[in-house]
């Protein structure tokens, strides 16, 4: 509890120790904000340590001021309508910009999700720090990092398939097609989008595609090395 907040005076000071507090609030904040980050900037993401760190303390600060700033103004007999807490809520809004900034459309895929779920998760810790809710805000942290490390490392469902745009160019006749399906098929993958253009007696696919493995470089050069009616792949 706060020391200088027990009795609330139309004029409500903050001592020396409940600035302390806040400060403290704020570094923690930033460190667990640096935690997050650190595994997204290892995987080379748009949002890393930097960027999560200072989520993390701009939220612990608004909720800080939406939370304590406004206590002498509320303490003034017959002032109504003093609600601190609009500032709290504006940071999930914010957040949401920010967020948006991160997720873009590569093909058939969406990327930035999990980043931006993160950014969004790193604001919650930052304003349960502020508020007060030291546990609330550190298992909120370890699960965004236990989430992050473990189950990219071990995906489950659908997280476990990978999106990739090919390219391919072969002969107009069943043999190439048929090859270039079972190709697919060794990887269970399915067909999310396609374009084929046919020109010359060539066939040219643009394919997205959902796989449990990605098809190599050294997959592809195989393959061609064995179906010879297949020109290129591009993957």
């Amino acid at each position: 509890m706060l020391t200088g907040l027990t009795n609330l005076l139309p004029e409500t000071t903050l001592t020396l120790f409940d600035n302390l507090e806040f400060l403290l609030r704020i570094l923690l904040s930033g460190v667990l904000g640096i935690l997050v980050g650190l595994e997204r900037s290892k995987r080379q993401k748009e949002a890393g340590v930097r960027t999560h760190c200072i989520i993390a303390c701009t939220a612990t600060v608004f909720m800080i001021l939406s939370k304590y700033a406004f206590l002498d103004a509320a303490a003034i007999p017959g002032l109504d309508g003093v609600d601190g807490g609009r500032i709290a809520a504006q940071v999930v809004s914010g957040i949401s910009f920010l967020g948006a900034g991160v997720i873009f459309q590569s093909g058939g895929s969406i990327r930035g999700l999990t980043t931006a779920a993160g950014m969004w998760g790193t604001a919650a810790t930052g304003m349960a720090i502020g508020a007060g809710l030291y546990w609330v805000g550190l298992i909120e942290a370890a699960m965004l990092i236990f989430i992050q490390l473990l189950l990219h490392r071990f995906p489950v469902a659908g997280d476990a398939l990978y999106t990739q745009e090919i390219t391919v160019t072969m002969e107009d006749c069943p043999a190439p097609l048929a090859a270039f399906h079972a190709l697919l098929a060794e990887r269970n993958g399915s067909i999310i989008r396609s374009h084929i253009r046919r020109e010359g007696g060539m066939i040219s696919m643009d394919v997205v595609v959902r796989l449990d493995a990605l098809i190599t470089h050294e997959d592809v050069m195989g393959f061609l090395a064995h179906h010879a009616g297949i020109q290129t792949i591009s993957v």
